[in-house]
């Protein structure tokens, strides 16, 4: 953008009409009403969050490469500098990647294979013998 259009968070909360869908995401003002039929989530996430601050969902939610890309294009100004809050942009985030390793579901692992495995094979040879 040559010359980035300024926005205050209220300008924004009250920009929004039947031509514009106005979501602010890391500081940055996104008009995405030619894109709420293509969204892959759908639209109603994106008039969800119409004229308010989405970033910490967009993160949440984690975006491709390519999405993050093509976001650009709906780019259509920033907030003001004095209004901005500082959530950091997430680097290689990528849909449905879970940095936090607790978080992911343990299975009993393989002590438990190991001995559920020989208590059948024991049970299967004293069926064998009677």
């Amino acid at each position: 953008m040559a010359t980035e259009k300024l926005y205050t968070r209220s300008e924004v909360e009250k920009n929004n009409d039947l031509d514009k869908v106005l979501i602010i995401l890391h500081n940055k003002v996104y008009d995405v009403h030619n894109f709420l039929n293509e969204h892959p989530g759908g639209e109603e996430i994106l008039n969800d969050h119409k004229g308010t601050d989405g970033t910490e969902d967009f993160n949440d939610v984690g975006h491709s490469k390519d999405a993050m890309d093509r976001m650009k294009q709906f780019q259509v100004g920033v907030i003001v500098e004095s209004e901005w809050m500082n959530q950091p942009v997430k680097k290689g985030w990528v849909a449905g990647y879970n940095k936090i390793p607790e978080k992911y579901v343990k299975g009993p692992g393989m002590p438990f294979y190991m001995f559920a495995g020989g208590v059948m094979i024991v049970l299967a040879l004293l069926l064998y013998q009677f």
